[in-house]
């Protein structure tokens, strides 16, 4: 389970460059990584799938629009990002962005140097692209380049990086949790055992995933306490309208558990006891009065707080949907596992 799994960027070999103007931040990252300039997809030299890869809604997900169109054929292990402006979507073919309207996405293929980062974030105003053996890379806003940040990290076996609203940056790791709150010049280990996977942050509390099941934080990192323990591992974190929501794997039952919470992750309301008991269970949302559950099934729908589901988009292929939202717009990838 490999964080996150999720996702993606396969780049190429390019060359660097020096953009002028740069204000460049220190000598470790005095190199700045310029991308191939990017295209829109070419149909006649790229064979388009048109359909049960990626679907969106717009209203709350009670219909969905499948939204494949104008990406590459037999695509599969799919990673997705869904950031306020632009979309993220890569596989072994490569990565590919949208930043037109989200009711119709033009997707472009981007070139990238580095052909070992797989993974995306989105911090304050930033985008972080990373993999697991600890290569950062933070994209130069209105630019297609990216330079290397937080090289500490080499080698660390990188599963996160999370940036909270306050501007402090965390690195989960295979070896803890590392802190910043001067954008990298410094770090402090502040989770000291166990692998930290995904972060939310909401009104001064902060979640994340970890190897024994949910972890809380309400001094911007300092200290942790273990909020949902039940079978130990956690798998997802999410900050939703009226507090947060989580799933967590339970090892003897190999199962996915559900549960939500409306205090600031003290207490916990499970919500999936209406659901086909699962171990591929892989996200939840909140979007207006609605929970929205990506399930092996299907797409599942609840307006009271999980005390029943409706599905309103059935599997495809016997794939799993992992959920995304931007704004008020939600995004299903159907992908081959679960988180």
């Amino acid at each position: 389970m490999n964080a996150f799994n999720f996702v993606f960027l396969l780049f190429i070999p390019c060359f660097f460059v020096f953009h002028p103007g740069l204000e460049i931040p220190s000598a470790s990252s005095a190199q700045v990584l310029n991308t191939i300039e990017k295209n829109q997809i070419d149909l006649k030299d790229d064979p388009m799938l048109l359909s049960n890869i990626l679907f969106q809604s717009t209203d709350g997900g009670q219909t969905w629009q499948d939204i494949s169109q104008g990406l590459p054929e037999n695509l599969q292990d799919i990673g997705f990002y869904a950031g306020d402006s632009e979309l993220y979507l890569h596989n072994k073919k490569g990565m590919y962005r949208s930043k037109e309207s989200f009711k119709k996405p033009v997707w472009e293929k981007v070139n990238f140097i580095d052909q070992g980062s797989n993974e995306i974030a989105f911090g304050v105003n930033k985008v972080f692209a990373y993999n697991y053996d600890g290569r950062i890379f933070q994209k130069i806003n209105a630019t297609g380049m990216w330079m290397p940040v937080y090289t500490e990290f080499k080698k660390k076996l990188v599963r996160t990086i999370f940036e909270t609203n306050k501007g402090t940056v965390f690195v989960g790791c295979d070896s803890g949790l590392y802190k910043s709150t001067d954008n990298g010049k410094t770090w402090k280990n502040v989770l000291a055992e166990g692998w930290v996977m995904k972060m939310v942050d909401s009104k001064g509390v902060l979640l994340a995933t970890s190897q024994k099941g949910i972890i809380r934080s309400t001094d911007d990192g300092e200290n942790w306490d273990l909020v949902v323990s039940e079978g130990g591992v956690g798998i997802s974190v999410e900050t939703i309208e009226g507090g947060f929501a989580a799933i967590t794997y339970n090892t003897k039952s190999k199962t996915r558990r559900m549960r939500i919470s409306a205090d600031g992750g003290k207490k916990w309301l499970p919500i999936d006891e209406r659901l086909p008991a699962s171990e591929s269970i892989a996200s939840i949302k909140k979007v207006g009065d609605y929970l929205i559950c990506g399930h092996p099934d299907g797409i599942f729908l609840s307006s009271n707080k999980g005390k029943s589901w409706n599905m309103v988009l059935s599997s495809v292929d016997k794939k799993v949907y992992n959920l995304y939202t931007s704004k008020n717009v939600i995004f299903a990838v159907a992908r081959n596992f679960g988180c």
